[in-house]
């Protein structure tokens, strides 16, 4: 009987990968996602690539009563999660706190923190009860530093961070498992989305360097599950070599 992975923002970036090496690894997966196209074509070709079962569900972590009505009703054989990776996050906007949108100030802090948030809400009771999962959050360099106008995203990061630490210490003697993973740059939509979709400014983040790639992240989500049951890593962050923390990085031009 294969384990299983929920892995929330799973249709684009970091969640579509660890979605496939986890599949790649025999895990039955429920992916969730906004996008349901999106979600059921990657259902469809983990399927097809390497035969194991994919349920998914379609929902904007955001939206408490969505998370709920959802995970709260998983069919019996979708119970038994074994990993919880919380890859749903973003950040939205690049300003100056003095000249911040708080529409982007509530997106940030309501993905990246409160949904993260309702989704283990759900989930760690069924941990509890088998006394064994592990919950991986992915952070980010931004929460361990903060940089100029990244003040919210920042502060949403830091929470993870927090948050993290916080589901260690209180699931201590549970059997759960608790990891906070940190990327630095990496190209995915993620600038894409902070720039509002402005292309030409979401490429030139990644101008001058090698950045990360959504598999060397999902390499290194599935690694820190593959460790012995008395083993765990409880904080891994990870950047190119390009790059030192969340502010400096080495440009060549």
């Amino acid at each position: 009987m294969n384990k299983i992975a929920l892995i929330t923002g799973a249709t684009a970036g970091f969640g579509e990968a660890i979605a496939n090496i986890f599949a790649k690894n025999n895990f039955d997966l429920i992916i969730t996602g906004r996008r349901t196209e999106r979600l059921e074509k990657l259902k469809t070709s983990l399927e097809s690539e390497f035969q194991v079962k994919v349920l998914t569900l379609s929902f904007d972590v955001r939206d408490q009563s969505a998370v709920k009505s959802n995970l709260n009703s998983l069919p019996k054989e979708w119970k038994s999660i074994d990993a919880l990776i919380n890859n749903a996050g973003l950040a939205s906007g690049l300003n100056h706190i003095q000249d911040g949108d708080i529409e982007d100030w509530d997106r940030m802090i309501d993905t990246n923190v409160k949904g993260l948030l309702y989704v283990s809400k759900s989930i760690i009771p069924l941990m509890i009860e088998r006394k064994k999962g592990h919950i991986i959050n992915i952070g980010s360099t931004a929460g361990k530093e903060v940089y100029e106008n990244g003040n919210v995203y920042c502060a949403s990061k830091h929470a993870v961070d927090a948050i993290s630490k916080g589901m260690r210490i209180d699931l201590l003697g549970t059997g759960i498992k608790v990891t906070q993973i940190a990327p630095g740059a990496a190209e995915t939509e993620f600038s894409l989305v902070r720039f509002h979709g402005d292309e030409a400014r979401a490429k030139a983040a990644y101008n001058g360097y090698q950045p990360m790639t959504p598999n060397d992240i999902a390499e290194q989500v599935y690694y820190v599950t593959t460790l012995p049951e008395n083993l765990c890593i409880n904080d891994m962050v990870i950047t190119s070599l390009a790059q030192a923390n969340s502010y400096y990085i080495n440009r060549e031009n």
